[in-house]
This record gives structure tokens, C-alpha cells and sequence, in this order.
């Protein structure tokens, strides 16, 4: 499984923030906001991922992530040039996908607790898998109708008369005929490829599975400054009262096994005398055993 982390686009609601630094950089409480959607893939046992960007911001990307044998992953870099929709990832993306099932992730969604993208991630073959998520305001976002046995009858795009509360994250599981059909749909009335398509196609098909995420399952879209901050205030909180990092790549990776415990002190070695080392410094005598009471 492969993945790719779509962070480009304009930043236009959080302007002036975005005049200093893309969306996908800003700070969510005390992290750059791509940390999350990467320490989720990192969790889920994706090793290989696409970053899709700006050609101005790329760079900026590059040298935060550096190529990821320090997380003990490989990122890739790719450009796109104009905000021609979600769906444009996937023929970004053709080449580095190639006949591998990928994970399809927005940079500006937060998600937090539980283990059902992974588990996800785990039983997936074939076909689409979306997920589905109770919200307050679903016509914000694409909205996905059930029937009463459960069953996904119609996927909207930003609604005036929503059908369901349920929204459709930023996060999408499909096997590599994905970039074909990406490649048949036409754009929009707003000029972009909807990945809404996609997964209507999908659906069509018989082979669009949608996921209720649980209620114990937190997801947070960044997209806006007041979303932005309240994201901040939600890790915080969360943070400070269990003493667990949210969206920390480096725990993620070696509690997966893809950094050894000598890498990751060789990593932590790496960083300045600061707070998030000394989290990782505990999170190390924490699973090496060595912090026991007495």
C-alpha cells in the first residue's frame, strides 16, 4: 500500500497566513500541520509516500521531510501547478502509484483516536473504501445518504439540503483503477476534478464500501483560521490531560518498528534541547522498558 498526501492548493481562507507559509505548514498546537495526516500513514504501515504540492511551496516541503529515512519511510515530491481539484492527484500521481492499492489523504484533515483507518488500511483488496463521519454542518462538505440497513445510496457534493449528517473526510482507500477513472472525468462547473466522481463511479460499480467512522474517532478539517485554532485548542487539551502526542511521526515510526531503537536515540540526537524531545526521550524509556516505577 501506497499513499499519496495532497497538500497544495491556494490557502485562500486562512489568507494572510498562508502569505508566509502554505496551509499544510502552519502550526496546529505544536506541530506543522502535515505532521498529522503523515503520523496517521506512518500508524497505518505506509511506507511510501507521494507529497503533492505548489511549485512555491514544494521546496518548504522538502526540507521539513527531507526524503523520510529518518522516520524510516520514503517520500516523493511532485508539483501541481494550479488547484485543478482533488481528483488531478491521481493523474499527478500515475506513475508512483502503478499497480499498487494507495491511500489517498488532504493535508488540511486531522484525525485522532481509534484504529479504524487502519484497521481500513488492513482488509482493504479492492475497489473504493471511503469513510463517513457524523458532523453538524454536512453541507461544508461532501455527504454521503444510507439506507436503513446501512448501505450507501448517494454521495452530494456540498448540499443545500444535505440528506445525512454523515461528511466525507479527507481520506480515501482505492486500488490503482482509480487513476483511470480519474482520468475519464470531466471538470466541473467550478473547473476542477471532483474526487466525488471518483467515488460515484466507484459506486456504480458495486465497489464503493463506506466506513462509519466510530465515536470515539475525532477528525478535524484545518481548512479555515477559526478551524485552524480550534484544532490547536482540541490537541492541546488532549495533550495536557493524557500526556500523549498527537500527530508525532517519529513515535509513530517506532512504535511500527520501522525505526530501531538505536535509530530512533540516533534521531533524537539530532533535535535541540526542546519539549517535543523530551516527550520523545520519555516515549523511548517508555517502550524500551527502561521507566519503570521503583
Amino acid at each position: 500500500m501506497k499513499a499519496i498526501l495532497l497538500a497544495g492548493g491556494s490557502g485562500s481562507r486562512l489568507f494572510p497566513l498562508t502569505q508566509v507559509a502554505s496551509k499544510q505548514l502552519q502550526p496546529v498546537y505544536d506541530k506543522p500541520m502535515i505532521y498529522y495526516p503523515i503520523t496517521v500513514l506512518i500508524a497505518a504501515g505506509i511506507r511510501e509516500i507521494l507529497i503533492i504540492s505548489t511549485p512555491h511551496d514544494l521546496p518548504r516541503f522538502r526540507q521539513l521531510l527531507r526524503d523520510g529515512s529518518q522516520w524510516g519511510v520514503s517520500f516523493s515530491f511532485l508539483e501541481q501547478a494550479r488547484p485543478n481539484g482533488i481528483a488531478e492527484a491521481l493523474l499527478i500521481g500515475r506513475e508512483f502509484i502503478g499497480d499498487s492499492n494507495f491511500v489517498l489523504m488532504l493535508g488540511d484533515n486531522i484525525f485522532s483516536g481509534g484504529d479504524d483507518f487502519s484497521r481500513a488500511v488492513g482488509a482493504f483488496e479492492k475497489g473504493a473504501s471511503i469513510f463517513a463521519y457524523h458532523v453538524k454542518d454536512p453541507s461544508r462538505y461532501g455527504v454521503v445518504e444510507f439506507d436503513k440497513s446501512g448501505n450507501a445510496l448517494s454521495i452530494e457534493e456540498k448540499p443545500a439540503r444535505p440528506k445525512s449528517p454523515y461528511a466525507v473526510p479527507g481520506v480515501y482507500i482505492y486500488d490503482n483503477g482509480a487513476v483511470d477513472i480519474a482520468g475519464s472525468i470531466r471538470p466541473s462547473a467550478r473547473g476542477e476534478l471532483e474526487i466525488t466522481e471518483v467515488n460515484l463511479e466507484y459506486m456504480r460499480r458495486g465497489e464503493l464500501q463506506v466506513r462509519r467512522l466510530s465515536r470515539g474517532f475525532a477528525w478535524l478539517d484545518a481548512g479555515t483560521s477559526s478551524a485552524l485554532h480550534e484544532a490547536s485548542v482540541y490537541v492541546e487539551n488532549i495533550e495536557t490531560r493524557q500526556g500523549i502526542k498527537i500527530g508525532c511521526p517519529e513515535e509513530a515510526a517506532f512504535i511500527r518498528g520501522f525505526l530501531s531503537t538505536e535509530r530512533f536515540q540516533a534521531l533524537l540526537e539530532t533535535m535541540p534541547a526542546c519539549e517535543y524531545r523530551d516527550y520523545l526521550a520519555g516515549v523511548a524509556r517508555e517502550l524500551s522498558g527502561t521507566d519503570q516505577p521503583g
